[in-house]
C-alpha cells in the first residue's frame, strides 16, 4: 500500500512537471509586471526581516527583477501561527503571484494546499520530503524547490556549543512547539547527550503561558541549560524566552543570531541573509521558464555563531577564547 501511494505521488508530481514548462513559458511577456508573493512565519516586527529583505532585493535587481518596474512583492506575515498562515495563503493567491515565496514548513504546507499551478520556493523547510512538498532532494518533481535549513550534525552542535561556554550544564531541555517544530535534531542531540556528560528532554510548548511553566518547572532543578529549537514559534516567543532565560539564569543556545541580539547568550545556525540571496537567484531561474520540480532543493553552506559578551557575564560564564575566535559576531 505504502509504495502504492508513493507511486501515485510521484506521478501526481510528474504529471504537474510536465505541463509546467508550458506555463512557465507562456507567462514570459515582454513589458509585463511579475507578481512575487511572500508568506513568512514570522511577525512582521522581527529585526532580522529587514536584512534579509534587503539581501532578496539587492539579489532580484542583480538580476534585472526592479519593484515598481517589472516586478511586485506581496508579503504577508504568518507571526508562527499556522492557522493565521493559512488564511494568508488564500489572501495571496487571490492576488495571482506568478511566484510564491514561503519561509518555515507551517507557512510552505499552507500555500501547498492552496496554491498548486504556481512555483514556490520555500526556505527554513527541515524536512521537504518528509513533509510531502517534494519526491526528492535532487528532483523535488513538482511545483515546489527551495532551501532546506537542516544539518543533521546541528543538533549535537548546539549541545557542544553550550556545554563548551557552560561547562557546569549536566542537564538539558529543548524548547519547541511540536505544530511548528518538525523534529528534524533530536537524533543527533541524542546521540551527543552521553558523550557531553549531559541527559536531555523536550519540554513541547503551545502558547506563551506553556513556555513559562516549561521554563520555570525546568529551572528548579540546578545545571540545567536551554536548547530552543529553530521554528516560527520560538522566534515570535523570542523576547519572552530570552527574558526568562536571563530570569532562571539558564545557559541557553538558540539557532538564529537575533536571539543574542535581544540578550540571549550564543546561537550557532544558518546564515538566512545568505539564503535569501539564493532564493532570489530561483525565483530568477523559475521566472526566466526554469522548470521548479528539476531545481534542486539544496542544503545550507553558510553558518554563523554569535555570543552576547554582556549576557555571559550576567551568568558568570567566561567565554572561552577559541570560541570567541570561531565567532562570526561578538555582541558586548
Amino acid at each position: 500500500m505504502l509504495d502504492l501511494r508513493r507511486r501515485q505521488f510521484i506521478t501526481l508530481l510528474g504529471g504537474v512537471a510536465a505541463a509546467w514548462p508550458l506555463a512557465a513559458r507562456a507567462q514570459q511577456q515582454p513589458g509585463r509586471v511579475y507578481r512575487v508573493g511572500m508568506l513568512t512565519g514570522q511577525p512582521e516586527g522581527d529585526p532580522e526581516n529587514a536584512s534579509r529583505l534587503a539581501a532578496f532585493r539587492e539579489a532580484l535587481s542583480k538580476f534585472g527583477w526592479l519593484e515598481g518596474r517589472n516586478l511586485l512583492v506581496d508579503i504577508r506575515w504568518g507571526a508562527g501561527d499556522p492557522g493565521r498562515m493559512r488564511v494568508l495563503a488564500k489572501e495571496l493567491n487571490g492576488l495571482a503571484p506568478d511566484i510564491v515565496v514561503s519561509e518555515s514548513t507551517p507557512a510552505t504546507a499552507a500555500l501547498r494546499q492552496e496554491i498548486s499551478n504556481v512555483p514556490i520556493v520555500f526556505s527554513q523547510v527541515a524536512n521537504p520530503v518528509g513533509a510531502g512538498f517534494a519526491a526528492s532532494l535532487a528532483r523535488p518533481g513538482g511545483n515546489i524547490t527551495g532551501f532546506t535549513n537542516f544539518e543533521p550534525s546541528m543538533g549535537g552542535k548546539w549541545l557542544e556549543l553550550l556545554k563548551e561556554l557552560a561547562p557546569h550544564v549536566a542537564r538539558t531541555t529543548a524548547i519547541f512547539n511540536p505544530k511548528t517544530h518538525s523534529g528534524q535534531y533530536w537524533q543527533s542531540i541524542e546521540a551527543a547527550a552521553p558523550s557531553l556528560a549531559v541527559t536531555f528532554t523536550r519540554s513541547p510548548v503551545g502558547d506563551a503561558t506553556e513556555i513559562e511553566r516549561a521554563i520555570e518547572a525546568f529551572a528548579r532543578d540546578p545545571n540545567g541549560g536551554l536548547l530552543v529549537m529553530p521554528d516560527a514559534f520560538t522566534l515570535t516567543h523570542r523576547e519572552l524566552i530570552v527574558a526568562l532565560a536571563q530570569r532562571r539564569r539558564l545557559p541557553s543556545i538558540y539557532a538564529f543570531r537575533v536571539f543574542p541580539a535581544s540578550g540571549g547568550l550564543l546561537s550557532y545556525g544558518v546564515d538566512q541573509v545568505e539564503i535569501f540571496r539564493r532564493i532570489a537567484a530561483y525565483v530568477d531561474r523559475i521566472l526566466r521558464g526554469a522548470n521548479p520540480g528539476d531545481l534542486p532543493i539544496e542544503a545550507p553552506t553558510k553558518f554563523e555563531l554569535a555570543v552576547n559578551l554582556k549576557t555571559a557575564k550576567a551568568l558568570g560564564l567566561e567565554v572561552p577564547a577559541t570560541l570567541l575566535a570561531r565567532a562570526d559576531e561578538v555582541i558586548e
